[in-house]
This record gives C-alpha cells, sequence and structure tokens, in this order.
C-alpha cells in the first residue's frame, strides 16, 4: 500500500510516530509536513501579525505540495493527521487522481480548528479518531457514517526508558509532575493538591499555563513545554506522573476519557496515576499497572499514599511498562489503520 501522509514529523509528534509506525509494518510512505510550509511556532507579536498576513499564501504552497506530491508519488491512500491547512478542493484533486481518503483526527473537538476540516470531514472514506464519544460527534454534526476509534499509542522511538546524568535529575526531579497544555480544570485540581500538599515538590510542564490564577502554583510552573527526549527523561524523572485530562470543549459531547498521555507515560516507563472513568481503567488494571482516581480529594489520597509506598509504586511502575509495550504501542495502532485502510481499498475490487 502506498501512503501519502500529511502532518508534523517534528520529533515526539503524535503524526510522525504513526507515520513511521506504518512505514514498519509494511506500507510505503511519502511524508508533506505542513510545518515545512506553514509558520506555527512564532511568539514575537509582530511576527505574529507578518505569519497572518502570509498565511492564505503559505497554505496554498502546501496544499500545491500536497498535489504535486499525488502526481509523483501516486499513492493508494491520502492519509491526513488533523488536516487544518488541507483545503477540501485538494481532496477533490487526490479523488481525481484516484486516491482514497482518510483522516486521522486525535483531538476532542474539530470547531475550534477553522473550516477546512468542518468542510472536509464529508469527503474522507474513513476518518479516525481516537475519542470514543468522536464517532457520534461526526455522525450527528456532520452526518460521517465512516469515523472508526483508535486509541492513541506510544512511540517506542521516542517515549522510552533512557539513560541520564545529574544534570537532567537536578532539572527534572520532582515527587509529582503534570505535563500537558492548561485548562482551567486542570489548573483548580494542581491548586488544590498543592494547597492540600504544600511540601511536595510538583512540577508543570506546557503550553499555555501563562494563564493560570492561581498563585500556589507559581513555582510549580516551569513555563515551558517538553518533547521529544526531554519528555521521556521528565516522565522518568518524577515519581508520580499525573493523567489530568481535558474538561469539555465546545464542539465536542465529551471531556477527554483517555489520551496521548495514557500511553506515552507508561511507555517512557513512569509511575502513572490517571484520572478515573468507565474508558480509562479498560487499558491498565487499577493498582496493579497504573494508579486511578477519580476528583480531586481522592486524586491528593493517591498522591499521597503512592508517595509513602515505593515499593508499590515501583511495582505497578514496572507491571505498566510492561503492559503498554505489550499491547499499546503505536505499531499496533498501525495494524488497526491498516486494516481499515485495506477493507476501504478493496471496495472498488
Amino acid at each position: 500500500m502506498r501512503i501519502l501522509t500529511v502532518g508534523p514529523l517534528w520529533r515526539g509528534s503524535n503524526a510522525g510516530g504513526l507515520f513511521r509506525a506504518l512505514s514498519r509494518k509494511g506500507c510505503l510512505i511519502d511524508v508533506v509536513d505542513e510545518f515545512y510550509y506553514v509558520s506555527l511556532k512564532t511568539r514575537n507579536t509582530v511576527t505574529k501579525v507578518l505569519e497572518r498576513l502570509i498565511r492564505p499564501r503559505q497554505a496554498e504552497e502546501f496544499n500545491n505540495a500536497i498535489k504535486e506530491r499525488i502526481l509523483t508519488f501516486k499513492p493508494d491512500v491520502l492519509f491526513v493527521y488533523k488536516g487544518l491547512f488541507v483545503a477540501p478542493s485538494t481532496l477533490d484533486f487526490a479523488r481525481e487522481n484516484n486516491c482514497k481518503l482518510a483522516m486521522f483526527y486525535p483531538d476532542i473537538s474539530v470547531t475550534v480548528h477553522g473550516n477546512n476540516i468542518i468542510q472536509s470531514i464529508p469527503k474522507y472514506d474513513v476518518i479516525f479518531t481516537t475519542k470514543t464519544f468522536g464517532i457520534k460527534d461526526m455522525e450527528k454534526k456532520y452526518g460521517s457514517m465512516n469515523s472508526v476509534f483508535v486509541p492513541h499509542g506510544f512511540d517506542p522511538e521516542i517515549h522510552r526508558p533512557l539513560e541520564f546524568g545529574k544534570k537532567e535529575r537536578d532539572i527534572f526531579s520532582c515527587d509529582v509532575s503534570f505535563i500537558g497544555t492548561y485548562s482551567p480544570k486542570k489548573e483548580k485540581w494542581l491548586s488544590y493538591v498543592k494547597e492540600q500538599l504544600p511540601d511536595i515538590n510538583l512540577k508543570i510542564w506546557g503550553d499555555q499555563w501563562f494563564k493560570m490564577t492561581e498563585s500556589n502554583l507559581k513555582e510549580s510552573v516551569q513555563g515551558m513545554p517538553i518533547f521529544g527526549d526531554l519528555y521521556a527523561i521528565g516522565i522518568q524523572c518524577s515519581k508520580i506522573n499525573l493523567g489530568i485530562l481535558l474538561e469539555r470543549v465546545p464542539g465536542a459531547s465529551s471531556g477527554d476519557r483517555i489520551t496521548s498521555r495514557t500511553f506515552h507515560i507508561p511507555g517512557a516507563a513512569g509511575f502513572m496515576l490517571h484520572e478515573r472513568n468507565e474508558e480509562s481503567v479498560l487499558y491498565f488494571d487499577e493498582d496493579k499497572e497504573a494508579g486511578f482516581f477519580d476528583g480531586p480529594e481522592e486524586l491528593v489520597q493517591k498522591i499521597r499514599f503512592f508517595l509513602e509506598n515505593e515499593t508499590q509504586r515501583e511495582t505497578i511502575r514496572q507491571a505498566g511498562y510492561a503492559r503498554v509495550c505489550r499491547d499499546h504501542s503505536l505499531d499496533k495502532r498501525a495494524e488497526t489503520v491498516i486494516s481499515h485502510l485495506n477493507s476501504v481499498l478493496s471496495k472498488d475490487n
């Protein structure tokens, strides 16, 4: 199977990890990386204004690159990861050139990423969503009957045990960490943890934590995200890694039930304390392969317990690592994706 994949390849990208897994499973892969064409990471205010002015030209060049690659690579499938800048007309071009169309959508809601995704949903032959509720949302809101649930997984090239030294321990070692983007719920729960356990060493890594208003988290917020090897080291250097989930946002029928960190943390051989719900407990046995909590009060209780019981914490950590390696790699997810793509391709035969 020849697959033209569209999405970012930066080290630690979930998209790039899945693309490489598809390659390891025998697919012929080519990649159009949107970050080569569209600048998104600038923080300077003036540069941001200038980027917005030229972004339509950047997006046009990006879509032209996809079309050129379709003509030269001649893929069986155009596989779009999220597709913020993929124009519906580009999908039409792919279809005219005998490509089946697939999208992998990893987020809670599609409404927060502009019109391209919304307008393109009906055009895809199959949509892979990492949210079980995403299937109903796609059907109810956009009439798509082609959605398939495929959870996130860990990337064995990124989320793995690493050797490191004193320099890394000095930066990352802590009792408890949360690695993820800011949200009001996360701030509220982490502030409650710090209020109840003021002496713990809590470190918070991620984007948008400048929005924080709780003063007791000021020393905990590190002011930056961590990616790639530093992400894996940050997980390993934390005695307890928290899996606090994103709350419901506009355009979604539910908040998160699992996320990429559900698998990244044990993949990097970290101890995971994860928010409990009907889905999260399906992937790891509670108190055997991961710790679980329901709400901030139990979160505090579990943090206190696992900090005081190192032997039990270590046993759970090792079992969680064994479980994720066995069942939850991106290679396993790639097998599921390939099976569904084969079904789509076989419909014309």
